[in-house]
């Protein structure tokens, strides 16, 4: 790779790298501002005090785990697929489209629909599996 643009496969690695603190500030928001009495957020036991939440708070964090799960396969996928040589266009598409998927997979997670979920999870990993395999024989 040469230059120094930031490609559209740069920004959705920063996108899916970005995306589990984002779940992670969804999950703590009800906390912030409050006392520690009151329920507030604690960051002196966040992991505790996370623990304890329920609803669509103690999903995005699951949804925030989940991310970080999903990330170094995306940017290990992204890494080898490149070194390969893949094709930059079809990295950007696929990159793009993963990012989009796992987006959905967020929001499906918190407003708790499971089945959706689990489907937008499913095609995520395939397209991440194609990221991977797109360098391959110059696919």
């Amino acid at each position: 790779m040469t230059g120094s643009a930031f490609s559209v496969l740069h920004w959705c690695v920063l996108l899916a790298a970005i995306m589990p603190i984002l779940c992670a500030g969804m999950a703590k928001s009800s906390g912030f501002g409050k006392p520690v009495l009151e329920g507030g957020y604690d960051n002196a036991m966040p992991r505790q005090w996370l623990a304890g939440q329920t609803g669509w708070r103690a999903r995005a964090h699951a949804a925030q785990s989940n991310c970080f799960e999903s990330l170094p396969f995306f940017i290990g996928a992204v890494a080898l697929a490149q070194h390969a040589g893949a094709d930059a266009a079809r990295l950007d598409m696929l990159a793009l489209i993963f990012v989009a998927l796992r987006v959905v997979y967020v929001a499906l997670y918190i407003t708790d629909q499971a089945n959706a979920r689990s489907l937008a999870w499913a095609l995520a990993l395939a397209t991440n599996i194609a990221i991977l395999f797109s360098g391959a024989t110059g696919a």
